[in-house]
């Protein structure tokens, strides 16, 4: 069984078990979560949610994604800019799939 979920402004297909890495939730290490945004469970496809349908996570760290580095250049202009970012996220474990 799996699904589709929302959550961060972006989709993840997932299953029960898997480990994905998701924008920061709040929330320590080994809190429980529910996501409400499902989008799809198995084949059946709700518009845009599914009604009644959960997804169950645990919380297994909070981290910092690696150094993104954003560099704006002008040609001819003598213009450069340097920056970076570091995104926080949330890895989380799911347990359950209630449809």
């Amino acid at each position: 069984m799996f699904a589709v979920i929302r959550t961060g402004g972006k989709q993840y297909k997932v299953a029960s078990g898997d480990v994905i890495a998701v924008e920061k939730l709040v929330g320590s290490t080994g809190d429980k979560v529910e996501i409400s945004d499902v989008l799809m469970v198995d084949k059946k496809v709700g518009s845009p949610l599914l009604k009644g349908a959960m997804v169950l996570a645990e919380i297994v760290k909070q981290f910092r994604d690696d150094k993104v580095i954003i560099f704006k250049k002008r040609r001819r202009h003598n213009y450069r800019r340097k920056k970076g970012h570091r995104q926080y996220l949330t890895e989380i474990k799911i347990t359950d799939i209630k449809a």
